[in-house]
């Protein structure tokens, strides 16, 4: 295609800039500028702005990545270039040469920003989630990144990377097209005794003890890969909304933690301490934070927010007055108590619901994993609770069991407390739903030969709900994003598929997925006994299977969003969320500290 020739029959039409109304749009991010969609320097063979790629159809230069050529500053100056220069051919040599002028004028460094906390649960996530939605709703191009987070909720992106199911919040909430491992460089996964899985630029890495974790692996690969993920987002985006992890004050690991402070050393990051006022001692907390950092660290902190304040904030004038003049640190605002379903990043903070309507209890499991899996049904008419309890599961008119780091630890906590005979005495009754770990947990038989997910147990007799085996072998399980539709009705369901052991089943399935021009039969359902299992999470992002399962109950009322993917949900929840800390925040005194502006 004649890019040149493209572009000016766009222009000569009469637009440039951003163009909401174009089918694939937006490409890479919201507010960008579609001037040069169509671009006269493709391909360019710049490994700084994409990479050549092997698809079905062969090798092809990809742009994913790239931002050069949307942000508005670059087009204005190509398009000058281009008509001082006349060039009108798209093999005038002139045009790498502009490529250069161009980077060399504005591929500068992103600007870094990190959220700190002054304790775990601060509001750090929600607080970042916030800033890329504020600093995107404002035309620039922003990235999240937290380089070391502790999770068991994870997710895939489309590059088939692992990363954190908070990040890809905060991804959405900066209305990032494509985000990779690059949000989340490092994943700690807690597993039984006292090692922890290691998850590098989104792929498995090593298992590590807590001391070999910050004695070996920190100081080495560790700082490498945040190293190297700063330095790509800061050439990718305009901003970089860093969020910490913990506090940045903890003195027993201060010189090796690359999760706060050396993070943002490496990114040259201003940073923004978030205090949960819920607690008591809010002033304390922050005073105590900041003195306990370095004198150079100290010089990081540009502004204070505090944050989930219950009652009128104006009862805090004074001390905020004293916390200023003490620190020299100006507070940017008080931000309320906000009532909305927000994802949650760990089980500490698993939300129980109690709106009346269908009552639906997950099974609360040792090490349990991917409960983000929950989060749409927060948007209907039901009530929500984690239970450990098999009494529970009397009152229940759906029962999830969710997934787990350790099957076969779960199956053995469920033997010891009768949770597994609570669960078999609903069949039939409500809709049981077992989810990656918890389908497992609903098989026939669990079979690990060779010692991959039990200590010495090669086979144990699983749930029996479904005629299906679980076996773990080397190199088994998945880890991709899935399409498909419920079998059942045909339905529309999406999401990703992230786990270890293959089952094989003799039941109907759940979904049909599609992989290119195939289908694959995907998970068991037993219609009669009322029996779900997958290993797709994200089966109620979409209200195909969210609304099957509820109607089944016979309690259903629909709700004004049980007909809306959970995508857009989300995206309405974060517009909510920032339109809170606009409200709540000094705007001009953020933009003022942290260069947020045109």
């Amino acid at each position: 295609m004649d890019c040149l020739k493209k572009v000016k029959e766009e222009i000569d039409r009469g637009w440039t800039g951003p163009n909401p109304e174009c089918e694939y749009g937006p490409c890479h991010y919201a507010g960008q500028d579609c001037t040069y969609c169509f671009c006269p320097f493709h391909p360019c063979g710049d490994t700084e702005l994409g990479e050549e790629i092997t698809t079905s159809k062969g090798k092809y230069w990809s742009c994913l990545y790239c931002h050069l050529m949307h942000r508005t500053p670059v087009c204005r100056y190509i398009a000058s270039r281009i008509e001082e220069l006349r060039i009108e051919d798209p093999a005038d040599s002139r045009l790498r040469g502009l490529l250069d002028e161009a980077k060399e004028r504005f591929m500068v460094p992103g600007k870094a920003i990190m959220v700190v906390g002054a304790t775990s649960d601060a509001g750090k996530s929600i607080t970042a989630a916030a800033i890329c939605r504020i600093i995107s709703r404002k035309g620039f191009s922003v990235a999240p990144m937290k380089t070391q987070n502790m999770s068991l909720n994870s997710m895939i992106t489309s590059d088939g990377s692992e990363v954190a199911s908070i990040q890809i919040m905060q991804a959405k909430a900066a209305r990032m097209r494509h985000p990779d491992h690059n949000i989340n460089p490092i994943l700690l996964k807690p597993m039984k005794g006292r090692n922890t899985q290691a998850i590098v630029n989104g792929k498995h890495f090593k298992d590590f003890d807590v001391n070999s974790y910050y004695e070996k692996f920190v100081p080495t690969a560790g700082t490498d890969a945040v190293r190297n993920a700063v330095r790509t987002q800061k050439m990718r985006y305009e901003y970089v909304v860093m969020e910490g992890a913990g506090s940045p004050a903890e003195i027993n690991i201060y010189d090796k933690d690359i999760a706060n402070m050396r993070a943002a050393e490496i990114a040259d990051a201003d940073c923004i301490l978030v205090v949960n006022m819920q607690w008591g001692g809010g002033f304390a907390y922050a005073l105590g934070t900041v003195e306990l950092l370095s004198p150079e660290d100290r010089k990081r902190m540009k502004g204070i927010i505090l944050n989930n304040m219950h009652g009128d904030p104006s009862s805090l004038n004074a001390g905020i007055r004293e916390l200023e003049s003490i620190l020299g640190i100006p507070v940017l605002g008080v931000i309320p108590n906000i009532k909305m379903p927000m994802p949650k990043e760990d089980s500490m903070t698993m939300q129980n619901t109690a709106a009346p309507g269908v009552r639906i209890i997950v099974i609360k499991l040792p090490r349990m994993a991917n409960f983000t899996d929950i989060d749409p049904l927060y948007h209907e008419n039901v009530s929500v609770r984690y239970t450990a309890d098999p009494n529970d599961l009397k009152d229940a008119d759906i029962i999830i069991i969710p997934g787990t780091k350790d099957t076969m630890d779960a199956l053995r906590w469920m033997r010891s407390c009768g949770m597994d005979k609570a669960i078999t005495e609903r069949k039939g009754t409500v809709p049981i739903v077992g989810l990656c770990g918890g389908y497992q947990l609903m098989c026939a038989a669990l079979r690990d030969p060779d010692g991959i997910e039990s200590d010495g147990v090669p086979e144990a007799e699983g749930l029996k709900l479904f005629d299906a085996v679980t076996e773990w072998k080397a190199g088994g399980g998945k880890r991709k994003k899935v399409k498909g539709a419920l079998a059942a009705n045909g339905g529309d369901i999406q999401g990703y598929e992230l786990h270890a052991g293959t089952t094989v089943t003799h039941e109907e399935p759940l979904f049909i997925l599609r992989e290119g021009d195939v289908t694959v039969n995907e998970g068991s359902a037993r219609i009669a006994d009322k029996l779900f299992g997958t290993y797709v999470h994200g089966l109620f992002d979409e209200p195909a299977f969210r609304v099957h399962l509820l109607k089944m109950t016979g309690k259903f009322l629909p709700s004004k969003y049980s007909d809306v993917p959970y995508d857009r949900i989300l995206d309405g929840t974060l517009d909510e969320l920032a339109d809170v800390f606009e409200r709540s925040l000094n705007m001009k005194e953020f933009d003022r500290t942290l260069g947020v502006s045109k």
